[in-house]
């Protein structure tokens, strides 16, 4: 059966026009169209010329948002001996070594990240079937798996994110709040665009870039016309 349409959600669809809009003002609509009773996140949803089935073709990088995210960033760390004390000192909210990892498989997940130090991947690895699916699993690709904890945590707590294209090609990544103010949703947004292109897979080939669309948790979806926000210096996001 369709989705039902809230009566909302079609009021402001009437709002966005079947048109790419420059990025100033597709972010000026989202923060328009962001009228649920929770403060909702903004979003961006990018189409990419890519086929992750092939590895030369797979997208998985992050992003540190200079405006940040918005959101408190709660992070587990899983280490050992006297890595324990540092991730603690450092601000990590959960520390532990095997014990963490059983907490984990019982169920434990009081926590939106997780970081780990090399020698505990081997014991992380049985975690794969639990984090994975919520995009947790610690990578060196993703950054979190490190032994330099400090820097790490304090990263990611400020504002980096992780992200990947899933199996159709297309990034699906949370860049600020809805009430951020349009120059630190651009700001970030050109992060990101930036990320995108400095990491684009050895493997793609013909035209990267499809689609960007941006909305808010609850919002309608607003393209963005990807030429404009690519030829936009950060100077200009910025200022």
């Amino acid at each position: 059966m369709p989705k039902k349409i809230s009566r909302r959600l079609q009021e402001l669809q009437q709002k966005v026009e079947d048109r790419p809009y420059e990025p100033t003002e597709a972010l000026q609509l989202l923060k328009e169209t962001a009228t649920a009773k929770f403060p909702e996140s903004a979003e961006a949803h990018i189409r990419l010329g890519i086929d992750p089935k092939y590895t030369d073709q797979q997208l998985r990088t992050t992003v540190a948002l200079p405006k940040g995210t918005g959101q408190e960033v709660r992070v587990a760390v899983i280490a050992r001996g006297e890595k324990v004390q540092e991730a603690s000192d450092a601000g990590a909210d959960v520390v532990g070594s095997e014990e963490l990892i059983q907490e984990i498989q019982q169920g434990r997940l009081d926590f939106d990240l997780v970081i780990a130090t090399p020698d505990m991947m081997p014991q992380v690895a049985k975690l794969g079937r639990l984090l994975g699916p919520k995009g947790m699993m610690p990578s060196p690709k993703g950054g979190t798996v490190t032994f330099d904890l400090e820097q790490a945590i304090s990263e990611f707590k400020a504002g980096k994110l992780e992200f990947r294209a899933d199996r159709t090609g297309i990034v699906h990544v949370m860049f600020g709040k809805a009430d951020f103010s349009v120059e630190d949703l651009l700001t970030n947004l050109k992060a990101l665009q930036e990320c995108i292109d400095r990491n684009r897979p050895s493997g793609a080939k013909g035209r990267y870039w499809r689609t960007v669309y941006v909305s808010s948790t609850m919002g309608p979806s607003i393209e963005v016309d990807v030429t404009a926000l690519r030829d936009l210096k950060l100077a200009e996001a910025a200022a």
